[in-house]
Formats: C-alpha cells, structure tokens, sequence
C-alpha cells in the first residue's frame, strides 16, 4: 500500500451539492466514489492522496477494502516506483489516453 485516500464520506446525492458549490467558489474539487451511494470528499479534511493524478500508464491502482464495516480506498504500486516519481493511477475507465498519438 502506498497511501489511504482520506476525507469525508458522504452520499453521492451531497457529493453532487457539494462539488457545485466547490466549483462556484472557483476551489479545486477533490473526490472518489467508493461505490455507487457513497463518495470521499477529500476537498476540505483530505490528506495527500487527493493530489495522486490521473494516467493511462500509471503506477498505481486503487482498490474498495473493508476494514471494521467501512469501506475505504487504498492506492497501492503497481510496479517499482522511482525516487521523485510522480504517483498516478487510471480511476477513470472512461476517460481517453492521448498519449499514444501525441
């Protein structure tokens, strides 16, 4: 495990309020759906997991576990990670790689 991604969880219905709001305020907007109810909201309380970014090589892959009845996510390696390496994990299938055409 490389870092738990931490906040506040709350429901998706909030989590739709909240990330408007966010966005209003100009303020970066810092979450991850556990499944399809709940959410992380790591905008505010999170730690430096939200700061983990999106890739279509990465080195990371994030995983839903179970720990006493509560849901959390963990970003583990995927592969040997370098010293000053930036972190990143593919979290979202739908979102299309350019990097193989620029």
């Amino acid at each position: 495990m490389v870092i738990e991604y931490i906040g506040t969880i709350i429901r998706s219905e909030v989590a739709n309020r909240k990330e408007r709001l966010y966005e209003s305020q100009n303020r970066g907007v810092y979450m991850f759906r556990i499944d399809n109810d709940y959410v992380i909201d790591a905008t505010i309380t999170g730690g430096p997991a939200r700061y983990i970014n999106h890739s279509c090589a990465p080195n990371c892959i994030t995983e839903v576990v179970t720990v006493e009845k509560e849901n959390k996510i963990i970003i583990s390696s995927c592969r040997r990670i370098q010293r000053g390496e930036e972190r990143d994990e593919d979290d979202d299938e739908d979102v299309f790689c350019f990097g193989e055409i620029w």
